[in-house]
Formats: C-alpha cells, structure tokens, sequence
C-alpha cells in the first residue's frame, strides 16, 4: 500500500493491510486532502518527540495502526483533533491495543 503523508517521498509499507483504501483524492475531497497533508506531519513530530524515533519509524507507526486507519476517512472526524490528542490516541493504541476515541470526535 502507498500512503499519502504530505511530502514527495513515498512511504509503502507491504505488511499494512487492514484498510484496502488509499488516499487517491478526487476534487470534492481537495479540502480534507489539505487538512490531512498540513496534520500528519504535524502527529508525526509528536510521534518523534514522545519516543525519541527516526521519522521514518514515526510513520510506520502511524500508517500501520488502527487510529490512521480511521483518521484516513473523513467522516470519522478525527482530523480536527489536535497533533498531541492524535499522538496520545496512538500510545494509548499502542499500549492497550484498543483506543477510547473522545466524545467530540
């Protein structure tokens, strides 16, 4: 799968697949691509800040979870989160293999 994280560089990570959608955005979808492109790299430092990892490493992270999977889709309204919730969301992910998604979300 090749994912979509705001740069030129191509990320694919062969092992993810519990989402057969990728970011091919047509124009209706131009507002929520923007949003997506100015967050993740945003959720990312955050990502590499907390554990002290290569932003290489912060993106498998990322894009192999359960709470990219569900921010990739804009009718879930994660993405007006801020970075540091979505980062949170990720370790609580990460810790307990389950997420307590936020009422406002």
């Amino acid at each position: 799968m090749t994912l979509y994280h705001g740069s030129d560089q191509i990320i694919k990570i062969p092992e993810l697949n519990h989402s057969a959608r990728t970011l091919d955005f047509g124009p209706a979808d131009l507002q929520f691509k923007a949003t997506l492109e100015l967050l993740v790299p945003l959720v990312i430092r955050e990502i590499m800040k907390g554990r002290n990892i290569s932003e290489q490493d912060a993106f498998e992270i990322l894009y192999s979870s359960f709470l990219y999977s569900k921010l990739e889709v804009e009718s879930t309204k994660l993405w007006h989160l801020s970075q540091l919730t979505l980062a949170n969301l990720l370790d609580e992910e990460l810790q307990t293999g389950s997420i307590t998604f936020p009422e406002e979300a």
